[in-house]
């Protein structure tokens, strides 16, 4: 049986949830209902883990509990100890230079500036792993990026929010059932803004 490993970085406690920068652990929560997976807390690894079979392939569900600037760390862990290639990873993260809503499924990439990326970067030693970036745009301001990553989202954005990670979801289980190119053609072709908010509430330009 093959293996996948599903990670969705955040940042622990509740103090950050409901906040952009934790669209990827709102990703895990929500695969691991849908498939009756339940986290639990490994110490081993620094993380929330779960297991279960997805499709006739072991799937290993990973939340990082090292916060966002060390997710690596948790992410090399388990790979080690499974052990298991980049090859094997999927990583969903938070992306403020795409609109809200927005969707970009990638074979592999640079950090682009995200400091959970750029950690598992350094801890693998490459860039050369599947992810799913999951757009939170910059906020009505755009000045205080820090502030918006951190934030709580408002009522409108958080509806938004909850179709986001339904359709990030199922763009997941379509990477595992079919394939990253065919997930990528499906998904990535959804471009516009799909949340039908104003450029200055998604963030940034169209794409």
């Amino acid at each position: 049986m093959t293996v996948k490993i599903l990670v969705g970085l955040g940042n622990p406690g509740v103090e950050y949830e409901r906040t952009p920068h934790n669209m990827g652990f709102m990703l895990v929560d929500c695969l691991a209902e849908r498939l009756e997976c339940k986290l639990k807390a490994s110490s081993k690894f620094d993380a929330f883990v779960g297991s279960t079979v997805y499709g006739g392939e072991e799937l290993i569900l990973v939340k990082p509990q090292t916060f966002m600037n060390n997710s690596g760390r948790a992410v090399g862990a388990v790979l080690n100890y499974r052990k298991l290639s980049p090859v094997d990873l999927l990583v969903v993260v938070d992306d403020a230079d795409i609109p809200l809503g927005t969707l970009r499924l990638r074979k592999k990439g640079g950090a682009g500036g995200h400091r959970g990326l750029a950690s598992i970067n350094e801890v693998l030693g490459t860039t050369e792993y599947a992810r799913v970036r999951v757009g939170i745009g910059r906020g009505a301001t755009c000045d205080d990026l820090v502030g918006h990553v951190l934030g709580k989202f408002g009522r409108e954005e958080w509806a938004v929010v909850q179709k986001t990670i339904g359709e990030t979801a199922e763009a997941v289980q379509v990477i595992l059932e079919k394939g990253m190119d065919f997930a990528m053609n499906r998904f990535n072709a959804r471009q516009e803004n799909p949340a039908g908010l104003g450029d200055e509430t998604a963030g940034g330009k169209k794409q």
